[in-house]
């Protein structure tokens, strides 16, 4: 079978993903329980705010409180969710900071800004940030210098590459990409900056919508006009209406490639891109860390994902009129 630049990029990064694990030893409201006995028999609290219900939040999540389960710490979590409002993040994280808590998790730049603001007294982790330094939550990603720390779900350089080559692949003639975002997500604006460069390397344009709410998603996707694909970045506010965008997609037989699994699920063709359950479980390593051993935030780095998934969705391709070649199938995980 040739080669592909996506076929070896992506063979390449799941090397190093199985190198990396090596070495490694919902609306809101409600209560759950994790794990066994810790080492002083302590029942731990820990508050979880997620921004918002999708399946990369949802799973990032899903993996933090697994991570505390295989240490076996006895944990009560409390989960909120902000559905999608930034506002609703805000009162969490207040609520959080005068909770009984040891720890609190963000989930999602918007909710990590408004907890690293109200809680300044207990350790905050966030996952599913971008940029952390950006957000202004560390101020450094070696050396964070307060309560507050974390794993990015910045794509890498090569799996950011590897998507464009992606897209390369499903559309060999592709000179123009389209992008919507929400204007108000800093992890947005960052990966369209980051998309842009890799894009110009490769002799392609990338033509950019905003929105300002998930109302907004189909009539942006209409106005990107004659594109040859659409990206969809880890925007909270698009995945979560990805399906407007989709159909929009499907309409016009324009391609939707993904930056991560959770929206081929939800519509896309494929991605090369994040596996946010193992982010979300790197993540409560960190907790772990913090909680059992006494690990300061301050001096704990902040994380990048070890794991990438390769994700189709043949049923999606078919309605996109886009044919998968076994280049970009074989060894994927396929949607049902």
């Amino acid at each position: 079978m040739r080669q592909t630049p996506f076929r070896r990029r992506a063979l390449a990064l799941a090397s190093i993903t199985a190198a990396a694990a090596l070495t490694l030893t919902a609306c809101s409201g409600g209560a759950d329980s994790s794990g066994g006995d810790d080492a002083s028999g302590e029942t731990l609290k820990v508050g979880i705010s997620q921004f918002a219900p999708h399946p990369a939040l949802d799973a990032a999540t899903e993996g933090f409180q697994e991570a505390f389960e295989e240490a076996g710490l006895d944990v009560e979590f409390e989960l909120e969710n902000a559905q999608g409002e930034q506002q609703n993040a805000v009162t969490i994280a207040q609520n959080f900071s005068t909770s009984d808590l040891d720890l609190v998790l963000a989930v999602a730049t918007p909710s990590a800004q408004a907890a690293a603001q109200a809680i300044t007294d207990k350790p905050v982790l966030f996952t599913a940030v971008t940029d952390a330094v950006e957000a202004e939550l560390v101020e450094s990603n070696e050396k964070p210098g307060g309560n507050v720390t974390g794993t990015s779900d910045a794509v890498p350089e090569d799996a950011l590459q590897g998507q464009f080559d992606l897209i390369k692949e499903l559309v060999p003639d592709a000179k123009k990409v389209g992008i919507v975002y929400a204007s108000g997500e800093v992890n947005s604006e960052v990966q369209v900056k980051n998309a842009t460069e890799v894009a110009d390397g490769m002799g392609i344009e990338i033509v950019t919508q905003t929105v300002t709410t998930a109302n907004d998603i189909a009539q942006a996707t209409e106005a990107l006009g004659d594109v040859d694909a659409i990206y969809v970045p880890t925007d909270n506010m698009v995945v979560t209406g990805v399906a407007a965008l989709v159909q929009v997609a499907e309409e016009k037989k324009i391609p939707v490639i993904a930056a991560e699994a959770g929206t081929v699920e939800g519509g896309a063709i494929a991605t090369l891109g994040i596996d946010y359950k193992a982010l979300g479980k790197q993540t409560g390593e960190m907790a772990v860390k913090i909680l059992k051993d006494g690990a300061d935030p301050a001096e704990m780095p902040v994380e990048f994902a070890k794991t990438l998934a390769n994700t189709v969705n043949p049923a999606a391709a078919e309605r996109m009129g886009v044919t998968l070649p076994d280049s970009v199938t074989e060894g994927a995980d396929v949607v049902e």
